[in-house]
Order: structure tokens, then C-alpha cells, then sequence
């Protein structure tokens, strides 16, 4: 064949590698499939059908299409199926690959793919750290003088990239070999010139080395999405715990100025705690049904009640029973409550009420909490819930808890003109429920509470 022919072919070889490796990444189950260590033998076929069952088609179509030679990729696709996901993936994965030219007579594909596979699996096996075979570079000098600083301190004569390097040059002159001996019984891209033939072996281990790189940058993108997931976790159960002590001392508050001269009732408030403890401590969800949410609110209520006395608080509900089934972040409610008492009616001699409504409206869930009390000054909004009204602890753990979980989708407005108390307005994405009947059994027995 024509040399210029060759690098033409050879290019395009790269091309199509990197193509399939880019398409085949794009799906979730086969990354579920090769990012894992430990794979069933369902799994390992289903992994094996999904990276050498489409390039077994360009090994067919080398066939139909004599001069288009780019296609077959079955060498490179071999060795990568064996050094990513074991002996057993890469001699089935070969085996299956070399199946269209052993029905076209070339026989010897076959052995050969399967000492490539083996090989490749053992390879893997001796890596003394998994890592090493994605970090793989196609650049033998970069893995050299890698090789190199990691002996300078304690010298090893053992470095995994080199050898695997060794071996697809090994592996790749033993096919040429082969096609030397047997040329009808296998196939193998060949030139007189010597720097063709160079060029022949670096595209197999460009091949190999970019199919490596592509899949690397989805595994470390990956592993940042998680890490990124375990830093918000960690960050909600941080502001989890922030806000239930300051509820807890905040309570206690409320109790102990009960304990000297009416003990009973303090008695009473310490019970309703305990109930509230109970439910907080056997609950670890970040998110709760609003339904949930509310008998949480019942039981709050239930001590500043006492406290207040039952003729100077008085808690009003309008929710829309559809409402309650939506998901929302565990204790969201509770600050809002408590700062409209704290803050609204708690100077206001008379009492006042407090209204607490939901509804659904364009996708989005709306939850108010609104006080009769003295308000707060001049209306402050939230367009992005990264502000805090106020100087209380409970404030800015729910705008921060929006800021964190929803983003720009999730808005709070805070409207308290002067003397005609204050209406907080939270508009949040509707997450669907895991029980639907859990609104409807809240809906049947939630009344308006005095």
C-alpha cells in the first residue's frame, strides 16, 4: 500500500478512536460499568458487548471497504479491554473483535487477540497502583524521566507505564511478524519505510494512550461531582447543626423562666422538648415533606404557646392540600416561626397571630409566614438568598440553606414595613415526594390552629 495512503489511514485512525471513546463515555451505564474495580460476569460481558461490539463493526466494514483500513481497531481495542477491566474482559473482548476476520479467513487474529487480551489482564494485575494505568501517556519519555524522579529517592527498577509502553511495542511487532509469516491468515497495516512503520507503531499507542485520556477526564470529572456532592452534604449537615442547638437554647429559654412559679407547666414544656429532641435525632433527611414539616411546627408551637399564653398566640393556617406532599429542607420553617415571635410579637403587649400558608403555582411551591406584630423596619428583599434580615442565627441559616441547595432557583422575599408586622415569602422548585398520600393524610387532620 501507498505510504501516503498509510499515514491518511493512520490518521483517521486516531480520529475514530477518539470518537468512539468520546460517544461510549457519553452513556451512564457503561461509565457505571468501567469505573468500578469489582464487576459481576453480567457486568463484565455487558461491558465487553459495549466496547468491542461496535468496533467489531469497523473490523467488518475494513472488509467491505477495502481501502478504508482506519476502522480496524481490534489490536488497540484489545489490550485496552484487558488493561482496564481484567484478563477475562480482554481475551472475550478480543475474541469477539477478531470474529469478523476469522470468518474472512484471517484464523490467526484470533489466538493472537487473545494473548494480547491475557497479557494486557496480567499487566494489569501487577500495577502496584491502579492509577497508574489511567494516567497512562502515550509520551515514553514523559513516563521515563517519571521513572527517573520516582528512583531518585529509593531506587526501583519496577515502573508500570514503561512496561506497558514495552508491551503494545512488543505486542504490535509480534503481529507484524505474524503478518509476515502468515500474511492471509492475519492483517496488519506494513511499509518498506522505516519511518512509516514508526509512525505505524505510535498510532497504536496513541490510540490506546488518547482512548485512555478521554475516559480519565470523565473518571476525574466524576470524582469532583462526587466530592463536590460530599462537600455540600457535609456543608447542610454543618448548617443542620448549627441551627438546632439555637433552637434547643432558645427553647430552654422559654422553659426556664417557667420552672420557678409554675413548675408544672415547665414540667409540660420539658415533655413537649423531649417529643421534639426525639423526632430530631431519629430524622438525619435533608429533606422532608412540608407536611412534616408542619407537625414539627405543631410541637414548636405548642411550647411558645404555653409560654405566651393560649389568648395572646394564635396561629392561623391556610395551606392548599396539594402543597404538602412537596419535599423541603428539613427544619426550614422553624427560624421563620420563631423570628416572627421572637421579633414581631414578643414586644406587642396585646399578642397577635401568626398565619403560615402554602400553595403551588407555576412548578414552584409558596410557603408564607406572616406576623401581626411590630415588624422590622423597612422592607428588605432577597432576590438571591444570600443576604440576612436581621441579626439572628435563624435568618441566615435558612437564606444560606437556600443559597446552597437551590441557587438562583429558590427566592425569599422579606417584607416588613414598620408597626404592620412582617411577611416572609419562600418560592421553591417542587421536589416530588416519595409518599404522594403523605399530603393527604396532613390535609385531613391539619385545622386552624388557635
Amino acid at each position: 500500500m501507498d505510504s501516503s495512503l498509510i499515514l491518511v489511514n493512520l490518521l483517521i485512525k486516531i480520529g475514530v478512536a477518539a470518537a468512539a471513546a468520546s460517544i461510549l463515555v457519553r452513556s451512564v451505564e457503561f461509565k457505571s460499568l468501567l469505573f468500578r474495580e469489582q464487576r459481576s460476569l453480567k457486568q463484565r460481558v455487558y461491558l465487553i458487548l459495549w466496547i468491542a461490539g461496535p468496533l467489531a463493526l469497523g473490523v467488518w466494514i475494513r472488509f467491505l471497504q477495502k481501502s478504508f483500513l482506519a476502522g480496524d481497531l481490534s489490536f488497540e481495542t484489545t489490550i485496552l479491554l484487558g488493561v482496564v477491566a481484567g484478563r477475562f474482559n480482554g481475551m472475550v473482548g478480543g475474541a469477539l473483535l477478531a470474529l469478523p476476520a476469522v470468518l474472512h479467513g484471517e484464523w490467526a487474529t484470533l489466538p493472537f487477540n487473545i494473548l494480547c487480551g491475557a497479557l494486557a489482564g496480567q499487566l494489569r494485575r501487577i500495577a502496584p497502583d491502579r492509577e497508574d494505568i489511567w494516567s497512562f501517556s502515550p509520551g515514553v519519555d514523559l513516563s521515563v524521566y517519571r521513572m527517573i524522579r520516582r528512583n531518585l529517592p529509593t531506587p526501583r527498577l519496577f515502573d508500570w507505564q514503561v512496561m506497558f509502553f514495552g508491551m503494545i511495542v512488543a505486542l504490535r511487532f509480534v503481529q507484524s511478524e505474524l503478518s509476515h509469516f502468515l500474511p492471509r491468515a492475519t492483517f496488519s497495516l506494513e511499509s518498506p519505510n522505516w519511518w512509516v512503520e514508526a509512525a505505524i507503531y505510535a498510532t497504536s499507542i496513541l490510540v490506546i494512550g488518547t482512548e485512555l485520556k478521554i475516559w480519565n477526564s470523565v473518571r476525574i470529572q466524576i470524582r469532583l461531582e462526587e466530592q463536590e456532592r460530599l462537600l455540600l452534604q457535609a456543608r447542610m449537615v454543618a448548617l443542620q447543626n448549627q441551627i438546632n442547638p439555637h433552637f434547643l437554647f432558645n427553647t430552654l429559654n422559654s422553659v426556664s423562666s417557667l420552672v420557678r412559679f409554675d413548675p408544672d407547666t415547665a414540667r409540660e414544656m420539658i415533655i413537649k422538648l423531649a417529643n421534639i429532641l426525639r423526632r430530631l435525632l431519629k430524622s438525619s433527611d435533608a429533606f422532608v415533606p412540608l407536611s412534616e414539616e408542619l407537625e414539627f411546627i405543631d410541637n414548636y408551637l405548642d411550647i411558645e404557646v404555653v409560654r405566651f399564653g393560649r389568648n395572646k398566640l394564635q396561629v392561623l393556617k391556610e395551606l392548599d392540600p396539594a402543597s404538602l406532599e412537596v419535599m423541603i429542607p428539613s427544619m426550614l420553617l422553624q427560624p421563620l416561626v420563631e423570628n416572627c415571635i421572637k421579633h414581631g410579637l414578643s414586644s406587642k403587649i396585646g399578642g397577635g397571630r401568626i398565619y403560615l400558608r402554602s400553595r403551588l403555582a407555576d412548578e414552584h411551591l409558596i410557603i408564607e409566614v406572616e406576623d401581626d406584630g411590630v415588624g422590622m423596619g423597612s422592607a428588605v428583599l432577597l432576590e438571591k438568598p444570600t443576604g440576612l434580615c436581621g441579626t439572628g442565627i435563624g435568618m441566615a441559616n435558612v437564606a444560606e440553606r437556600l443559597k446552597v441547595l437551590y441557587g438562583d432557583a429558590a427566592k425569599m422575599t422579606i417584607d416588613s414595613p414598620e408597626g404592620n408586622g412582617t411577611l416572609v415569602r419562600l418560592r421553591l422548585p417542587v421536589l416530588p415526594s416519595d409518599d404522594a398520600n403523605v399530603g393527604a393524610i396532613y390535609a385531613d387532620r391539619s385545622s386552624t390552629r388557635r
